[in-house]
């Protein structure tokens, strides 16, 4: 048995000892020269592994119509970037050099206006600079480009391989485009900010809040450690009504844009009397380009004098304090009075001589100046203070609250009075009674005319119905009743009749329908240009109509203003016009047709209109009605290709469908009778573009059937509920 070496076993042990020993001030001095003379290059790599307190953003609520369709919603959008750091060995560089030119032209390909050239510039410059934060475009984009882009040689690898990155942004989007756009709100992009609306009044709730994470990169993968989650924002639901709101909105841009009118800015507001909930509200600016968009929300803060529809809230205090009723006779003679050395004139003074002696009701009816400003001061010249506590007791000088920014609380002033208590300025009373010296917003004066409609009941207009989240509904925001009864039950009686005489046989005729009974009042003010007065230059007009429908059973108020130069103004038939087409449009969008109805034992006869075009359509929904029809054609609803013809009703207990067979491919069809849908069609299919005028159904094509077809010729469509 050998004998254990010591001296060999000791030297081995020393050798090793003195080699861990170096190894270790190795270590010691390496440390120190990282934590001294590399500290500055080792910070900044250690803040491109690790993130501490990053904000998780979180999802910002939708904007909902009363439907629930979408108004306002948030969408991805993506930074694109490069990191050229992540790529650095020569491997990557390699391929990186022989996809460049790929990479290049398929950037140029996504965003045409930069040539491949120019983003061989952006990147070469990135790459020789080592960049971890090259932008390829400047701009965010959307998800399609930013898969289009992810899709490119290099880019679709990994980051940490290829470089490619993103930051991802929540942005706004509205899929009805301008509709109510200044009413819904927008957002400051770069900032992530509301601007305005309901996206800024309901900003706490539609926000949400921030979360937060820390990020780590192990394995040359980034992981994100989650310390509190972001809390997504609640959906608002509002109370707006997309096809109301495109139906107000056609058509006010219609009629401003008639070359009479010309407008320079249009408002309508469509309202639910009893709720108060804004169904509809259009604010329209004539821009440089002469196209109208919505540039600011006009409907609740462009104050003005109203003008005549001001009148009713005059009558409706003198009616409330029973000083006078409506069939008091005034001595309007020709239209022109003499008050206080200043003329009250009627609109009609010149033209026929104003209307002699009419009594208060009929002064409403015809709007005379001189018939309600005579009354007002008649009896409260001795004591002004009276007529203005009554305006601001029956609501006119209410200030709504409205949750949105910008709105204006009306204006009405007493006036100076003297040392007996009279007014300093003898005209203010007369001049204010017909709707001068205030200064109102149209949501105002519509909240005035709801409160009429709705039997004195003054309700606050409704924007925002309640606030949702993962369909459950979280906070709810009921109607608000500002004033239970503004006046007497007999006075608003009252004052409901002489308006719905107003549009049947008064100036608000323009706005009545053949269909329903309207109510309402005109107003046509002339605009003050401030220090320059009412008649410096070109006369600017306030137009208006403000009323109710239908009569009888009030569902909506109504209220349409426009501003406009020069001659001819007229309140009843130009903003009362574009009521009618608001009213008709939601009337008849409102009518349901119960098919249990038509196929009753005690409706038998009752027999649906069918109009003029796509027989197979026609032939699908009667049979759907259990209702009888003879057809001589071959075909059904499911095969899709159209039989055109014509309807006509037997013994009232059958239809018998009609296929046109005289049309020619070669010659203009006769589309009278049709509706627009299947009107359209027929005439775009042979290739005429069409223009479409009115609503309903087709009364007169500008082209005559028959005429040889022309390729690329326009056809002007006008339409008409009525025939």
């Amino acid at each position: 048995m050998s004998k254990l070496d010591h001296k060999r076993t000791m030297f081995r042990y020393k050798c090793f000892f003195v080699l861990m020993t170096a190894v270790a001030i190795s270590i010691v001095v390496r440390a120190g020269y990282i934590m001294t003379v590399e500290h500055d290059y080792w910070s900044r790599v250690a803040d491109r592994v690790k993130r501490d307190s990053v904000p998780v953003m979180p999802v910002r609520g939708n904007i909902l119509s009363c439907d629930g369709q979408l108004l306002a919603s948030s969408l991805p959008e993506y930074r694109l970037f490069v990191d050229f750091n992540a790529m650095s060995n020569s491997k990557a560089d390699t391929l990186w050099d022989d996809k460049e030119d790929s990479i290049c032209a398929g950037l140029h390909a996504i965003f045409p206006s930069r040539t491949a050239e120019e983003f061989r510039k952006i990147l070469r410059e990135g790459k020789s600079e080592q960049s971890t934060r090259c932008a390829i475009w400047p701009r965010r984009v959307n998800y399609t480009v930013y898969s289009s882009v992810k899709e490119l040689p290099i880019f679709s690898m990994a980051s940490y391989k290829g470089g490619f990155y993103t930051e991802e942004y929540n942005a706004r989007r509205r899929p009805y485009g301008s509709i109510a756009a200044r009413t819904i709100g927008d957002m400051f992009g770069a900032k992530d900010t509301a601007r305005c609306g309901l996206e800024l009044s309901y900003d706490s709730l539609l926000r949400g809040e921030q979360g937060l994470m820390r990020r780590r990169k192990v394995l040359n993968r980034y992981i994100s450690i989650v310390d509190e989650p972001a809390v997504n924002g609640m959906d608002i639901v509002t109370t707006i009504d997309v096809e109301m709101q495109d139906i107000a909105e056609q058509a006010l841009i219609e009629e401003l844009k008639d070359p009479k009118v010309n407008g320079e800015m249009g408002v309508a507001i469509l309202m639910e009397v009893a709720t108060g909930d804004v169904k509809a509200i259009v604010n329209m600016t004539k821009c440089e380009d002469g196209e109208y968009r919505e540039v600011i929300n006009s409907a609740i803060n462009y104050r003005c004098e109203p003008g005549s529809v001001f009148k009713p809230a005059s009558v409706m205090v003198a009616l409330d304090d029973g000083v006078c009723d409506t069939s008091q006779i005034i001595h309007t003679g020709g239209g022109v009075m003499e008050m206080h050395s200043r003329k009250m004139k009627d609109h009609n003074w010149a033209s026929t001589g104003g209307y002699g002696d009419i009594n208060l009701a009929r002064a409403l009816e015809v709007s005379s100046n001189v018939g309600v400003s005579w009354t007002i001061d008649n009896y409260y010249s001795k004591n002004a203070q009276k007529y203005i506590d009554g305006l601001y007791r029956i609501g006119m000088a209410e200030d709504l609250g409205l949750p949105l920014v910008g709105y204006n609380p009306p204006i009405i002033n007493y006036p100076k009075l003297n040392a007996k208590g009279q007014p300093e300025d003898k005209t203010y009373l007369p001049w204010m009674s017909i709707g001068y010296n205030t200064q109102l917003a149209p949501i105002n004066t519509l909240t005035f005319y709801n409160a009429i409609a709705n039997n004195g009941r003054m309700v606050k207009p409704r924007f925002v119905r309640a606030a949702v989240k993962d369909g459950v509904v979280l906070a709810e925001f009921p109607t608000e009743v500002i004033k239970e009864h503004i006046a007497k039950e007999s006075t608003i009686k009252t004052i409901q009749t002489v308006l719905r005489h107003v549009v049947s046989q008064g100036l608000g005729k323009p706005a009545g329908s053949p269909l329903f009974q309207v109510s309402g009042k005109t107003g046509t003010a002339q605009v003050s240009q401030g220090s320059k007065g009412y008649k410096s230059g070109t006369t600017g007009y306030w137009l208006s109509f403000a009323g109710y429908f239908p009569s009888d059973a009030p569902r909506y108020s109504c209220i349409v203003c426009i501003k406009k130069w020069g001659l001819p103004a007229s309140g009843g038939g130009m903003s009362g016009k574009v009521f009618r087409q608001i009213a008709e449009g939601v009337m008849a969008r409102d009518l349901v047709c119960d098919a249990a109805d038509l196929t009753a034992e005690n409706s038998v006869e009752r027999i649906p209109e069918v109009m003029c075009g796509n027989m197979l359509s026609a032939n699908y929904i009667l049979t759907c009605l259990d209702l009888k029809t003879n057809i001589d054609w071959k075909g059904n609803y499911a095969s899709g290709t159209p039989v055109w013809g014509s309807a006509v009703v037997d013994n009232g207990s059958s239809v018998t469908l009609r296929h046109n067979r005289s049309e020619r491919d070669n010659l203009v069809p006769n589309v009278v009778g049709m509706g627009a849908k299947d009107a359209v069609y027929l005439l775009e299919s042979r290739g005429i573009r069409v223009q479409v005028n009115g609503k309903g159904s087709v009364r007169k094509q500008s082209i005559a059937p028959g005429t040889a077809l022309k390729r690329g010729q326009t056809c002007v469509l006008t339409l008409s509920i009525t025939s």
